[in-house]
């Protein structure tokens, strides 16, 4: 009975310094991630062009708030240039950050809140580390609408995206 207890004691604690190991693995990477998305932001705040969009990986989307907002990373260092030029963009800083793991620790993906000129917005994406960095996969930039107020949110859009809901359903 003794050399039971004392093999199933030494399995749980083995087992139980395996979690806390990938627990501290898994929590360093989200501080790396996380310090990433705050630069990400400081850099769009400070107009800095090459450093925002080096956090987006080569094959990336950035998806805006606008329906018809849908852009790969060239087309989106298109359209934004001339209000990165005229220091013209936007200043985002996180309010609450949830980031989560696939099983090999390759890929993550993430949800915030964000404080914006907007109020509160949502950002959501898929990071991935590439050559030792972590690179915005896929960002998606929606604003949040009060339950309180959605009746007269639809209202206001519905002429405008009336028309784009008949044009995409052809």
């Amino acid at each position: 009975m003794k050399k039971t207890t004392i093999l199933f004691t030494f399995m749980l604690m083995t087992l139980g310094f395996s979690a806390v190991s990938a627990q501290t693995k898994y929590a360093g990477e989200k501080t790396a991630i996380s310090t990433m998305l705050d630069g990400f932001n400081v850099a769009a705040a400070k107009a800095d062009f090459n450093t925002y969009f080096n956090y987006f990986a080569d094959e990336s989307t950035f998806i805006g708030t606008d329906a018809t907002e849908i852009w790969d990373k060239k087309a989106f260092m298109v359209w934004a240039k001339p209000y990165f030029d005229k220091k013209k963009t936007w200043n985002f800083t996180s309010l609450k950050r949830n980031i989560y793991f696939s099983k090999d620790g390759k890929m993550a993906w993430f949800d915030e809140l964000l404080d914006t000129q907007m109020k509160i917005c949502r950002g959501s994406g898929v990071v991935e580390k590439i050559d030792g960095s972590w690179k915005v996969r896929q960002y998606v930039l929606s604003m949040t609408v009060p339950n309180e107020v959605v009746d007269k949110v639809v209202a206001e859009k519905a002429s405008i995206e009336d028309t784009l809901i008949q044009k995409l359903k052809k």
